[in-house]
């Protein structure tokens, strides 16, 4: 049996520990040992973008990280986006708003790979937001509506779709 390795990390702002294998993932562990359960574990190979999450501040794949790499690490999740009792963050509005999700399973990972492109260009192009999405996948082929949003957000304006 794999020892149990204890981790601490700081999860949406708050300080989280647990312990865990060393072979268990970190999508597992935000879902299963910390309750995260909008961090969607899709392909389990790094391939879809729906367990994307900021891992100090870039975008990262929590199902090919393991979750003892994260001990000391600092994540945001979707959950971290905005507070239940608060409003929308403006991608999730922008999402809503210009109907950029449809089933919603890649929606967090979408989510989360436009707040790493928008923290490091506020200002993209269609081009440029559709090269820092081309490493997810929509089942649903609701690209235009995702790309929309994105923009919309870094305009901070409503969609006009």
């Amino acid at each position: 049996m794999d020892p149990m390795n204890e981790i601490q990390l700081t999860v949406n702002g708050e300080v989280r520990t647990g312990r865990c294998e060393s072979r268990k993932l970190l999508v597992d562990f935000l879902r299963e040992d910390l309750g995260l359960t909008g961090t969607h574990a899709g392909c389990e190979h790094g391939i879809c973008g729906a367990c994307t999450v900021l891992f100090n501040g870039e975008a990262a794949r929590s199902c090919t990280t393991l979750a003892v790499q994260a001990d000391g690490a600092e994540l945001v999740t979707v959950e971290g986006l905005a507070r239940s009792d608060g409003p929308l963050h403006p991608l999730q509005e922008a999402f809503r708003a210009c109907h950029g999700l449809q089933c919603g399973f890649c929606t967090p990972g979408m989510l989360m790979l436009s707040l790493d492109l928008l923290q490091d260009n506020p200002s993209p192009t269609e081009h440029e937001v559709r090269e820092a999405l081309s490493g997810a996948i929509c089942r649903c082929t609701g690209y235009q509506g995702i790309v929309d949003a994105v923009l919309s957000a870094a305009r901070a304006t409503k969609c006009s779709t």
